[in-house]
């Protein structure tokens, strides 16, 4: 018999007045995918080897994913479907039985992406598989292709008649990586070319950042906590500061680093996203429209800078020689594919405003950068002193602000910061940290944020996905910082040794304020 719910406890704690059965309840957390093929355009390529097989394949052993179920790939390699299977089995080293019998049915397609006869194959592919793998007409168009042809293969797909499920089928769908655009006039004309192929609710643009648990982690702390929400607010917040940092340099992405930045590859994106979140109203329920919603309200908070200032609250610098991790590397300058008299920056550290009810007042600073000292994501907010320290200075040398830290990576979890007595005769006080562990309190891996994002895209919920409005809201508060940067008469780029924090121009910008970076 299953154990009793106790309801209406007496007051002064007797035994319950009420005893029923517990129910089980179904969880809602488990989500499976329905019948589906999944087309991966850019099928030979680093990101479907690298990130999306691997995903599909831990997917598929938590059996999340149906029997009818399979990939097709699509890229200009000449491959066969024995080649495109033996690539999605050496994807996934040690894979399983479940994987290999998944992979028997993968198809691929060779062609051009602004050849119609490709897309005229895919067709007849897709129809084959609705037939001898139960996909029952739903597609998931997975462009993981280079960003100047997103454009052309929608409009390929509408051209085909692709842009709309199959027999029987109940969805069309368009998943899309990052970057959308190189400005707010780039991203502008994708949206409205991909827009004159597919609605915007079936399209679904990606950044992995959101599908990390601890930036999800970010609604249940706020909202399903009395403790924080308090507090969340420019009463006790006295600033905010956004860390992302990598130890590595562009690798071998030198040829595509040129033409984005650091602005463009983290800020506009990934950094914008993660703002949203943090700071945004509480929505009115938990879906895919209200947090969007929410987030495009709080975007539309941040104060566009004027080009004439935008360059006095951002620095922009760029890693030399340095040592990382005992490792002797070169500058960026040095690095395959890129100018030796480049100007494109490796770091940005910004300061920018909000403008509303909550946060009015409340800077947010941010810093992104390659080659620094290590590998870290964080996003931290500092509260205000207290009013009165009633200990004398030299019992609380070692006491600083309280902080609030949301830890993205490469470790998840929270950390809480504030003052405590030291053991001992003394009344001295210091500050101690109060950490909670996703590895430590719920043990066992944590799925990639490829695999949420991919299973959401399926089920057809676009909560962590990124709407038409809130990229274009990113980039109107980028733009003019562009801008700044790109006048004849603007400041250099600064310049940092590997393996620091950064140009010391970025903590001049946050020292101006009698605020310092966050010791990571």
């Amino acid at each position: 018999m299953p154990p009793a719910e106790k309801l209406d406890d007496d007051p002064d704690g007797a035994s319950p007045l009420i005893s029923v059965p517990a129910v089980a309840k179904p969880a809602d957390t488990e989500r499976h995918a329905p019948p589906v093929a999944l087309v991966i355009f850019g099928a030979s390529g680093d990101l479907t080897a690298r990130k999306i097989l691997p995903s599909l394949a831990h997917l598929i052993e938590r059996a999340a994913l149906p029997e009818e179920f399979t990939v097709v790939g699509v890229a200009r390699t000449e491959l066969d479907d024995a080649g495109f299977q033996q690539l999605a089995l050496d994807s996934v080293p040690g894979h399983s039985e479940s994987w290999e019998k998944a992979v028997s049915r993968f198809r691929y397609v060779t062609g051009e992406y602004d050849d119609l006869s490709t897309f005229s194959t895919l067709t007849t592919v897709l129809d084959d598989v609705d037939h001898e793998c139960g996909t029952r007409g739903n597609r998931l168009f997975y462009l993981a292709t280079i960003p100047s042809k997103f454009a052309e293969v929608a409009e390929q797909l509408a051209a085909i008649g692709l842009n709309r499920p199959g027999p029987g089928g109940e969805f069309a769908r368009l998943v899309i990586e990052k970057p959308f655009g190189r400005d707010l006039s780039t991203a502008l004309t994708l949206n409205r070319a991909l827009h004159a192929c597919f609605p915007e609710s079936e399209i679904y643009r990606i950044d992995h950042y959101l599908g990390k648990e601890t930036v999800q982690n970010v609604l249940a702390l706020r909202f399903a906590n009395a403790i924080f929400e308090p507090v969340w607010n420019r009463r006790y917040v006295d600033h905010i500061q956004v860390t992302v940092a990598e130890s590595i340099g562009v690798e071998h992405r030198g040829g595509f680093y040129e033409t984005a930045g650091a602005l463009r590859d983290i800020v506009q994106n990934h950094v914008m996203q993660v703002i949203g979140l943090v700071l945004m109203e509480p929505p009115a329920q938990v879906d895919g429209q209200s947090i969007r919603d929410e987030k495009v309200k709080l975007l539309r908070s941040i104060v566009i800078p004027d080009p004439a200032d935008a360059e006095s609250s951002s620095v922009r610098g760029q890693y030399e020689q340095g040592w990382v991790e005992g490792q002797q590397v070169a500058g960026y300058r040095g690095e395959e594919g890129v100018d030796p008299a480049s100007a494109t920056e490796t770091y940005v550290a910004l300061k920018l405003s909000v403008d509303n009810w909550r946060w009015a007042g409340v800077p947010v600073y941010v810093r992104t950068g390659k080659r620094l000292a290590r590998r870290v994501t964080e996003v931290a907010l500092q509260f205000r002193k207290v009013p009165h320290l009633a200990f004398a200075d030299r019992l609380a040398r070692e006491l600083t602000p309280n902080f609030f830290v949301l830890k993205v990576q490469p470790e998840e979890g929270v950390s809480i910061r504030f003052g405590a007595k030291v053991p001992g005769q003394a009344f001295q006080v210091k500050t101690v940290s109060m950490d909670f562990s996703y590895h430590d309190a719920f043990p066992g891996e944590t799925p990639d944020a490829y695999e949420r994002l991919i299973l959401d895209a399926m089920v057809g919920d676009p909560t962590l996905f990124i709407r038409a409005d809130e990229v274009a809201q990113s980039w109107s508060i980028v733009d003019p910082i562009l801008a700044a940067w790109s006048d004849e008469y603007a400041t250099p780029v600064a310049t940092y040794p590997a393996g620091t924090w950064g140009p010391t121009e970025a903590d001049l910008l946050i020292q101006r304020d009698q605020r310092r970076w966050l010791v990571l």
